[in-house]
């Protein structure tokens, strides 16, 4: 078995970015995706993408087969709100495993939560969503959407074992689709997926990521290739 590249993997953090000033797109915009309400925010950047991540969601859309929809249940992620996420889960662990230290306390809440200054939510380059049908209804793909390691039983990876042949088979039709529009897949969350992020270009061999932080308010300005860290 391939062993799972973490998001606190060192070498997702000097993974080079060049910035490509890529604006964000309103997936709301397209009436061909279904955006999920579970995850709004005031200002509306859960249903934020980049603009050609929005562009390869829609290939994938148009890659299942018929009856079937992705349901986008949070793209952008602001940076501060990444780090409310992170730091609450790593206290929870924190309190599990009182023995633990930093490191693997890290290790372990980046299996679930991307460590804030690498999180391809926050470049603008992924996004989490489901299946459903054409009147909404979410198909078994074994777990809930951010379903913790441990609610699940492990059940969130997406090579998970525990889940049952439906959630399977749904899981394989949602990754075809997703891998065919270009996007790589974080082992540990079946739902997740980026594209043009550091963890794209570490696991596509991509020279550097397209894609940094992302900001709602203001144009990204273009960069050359430098780390950023």
């Amino acid at each position: 078995m391939t062993d799972i590249i973490l998001l606190s993997d060192p070498r997702v953090a000097t993974t080079r970015v060049t910035e490509n000033g890529e604006l964000l797109a309103d997936a709301r915009e397209f009436t061909a995706l279904r955006v999920d309400t579970r995850k709004a925010d005031h200002d509306g950047s859960y249903a934020h993408l980049r603009a050609d991540v929005l562009r390869r969601l829609l290939l994938a859309q148009a890659a299942l087969p018929s009856g079937i929809r992705l349901l986008m249940v949070e793209g952008f992620r602001p940076p501060a709100l990444q780090r409310h996420y992170f730091d609450t889960y790593a206290a929870t662990l924190r309190t599990a495993h009182p023995d633990a230290g930093p490191d693997r306390i890290r290790e372990l809440a980046s299996a679930y939560i991307s460590p804030p200054e690498v999180a391809p939510h926050v470049s603008g380059g992924a996004v989490d969503l489901t299946l459903c049908t054409e009147d909404g209804r979410e198909l078994s793909l074994g777990t809930e959407v951010n379903a913790t390691p441990e609610e699940s039983e492990g059940g969130c990876r997406t090579a998970a074992a525990n889940i049952d042949a439906e959630a399977r088979a749904n899981r394989a039709v949602l990754g075809r689709a997703m891998t065919a529009a270009g996007f790589v897949n974080y082992p540990t969350e079946w739902w997740h997926w980026s594209y043009g992020d550091r963890y794209w270009a570490l696991l596509t061999g991509a020279p550097t990521a397209k894609y940094g932080p992302a900001s709602l308010k203001q144009p990204l300005p273009r960069s050359t290739a430098a780390p950023q860290t």
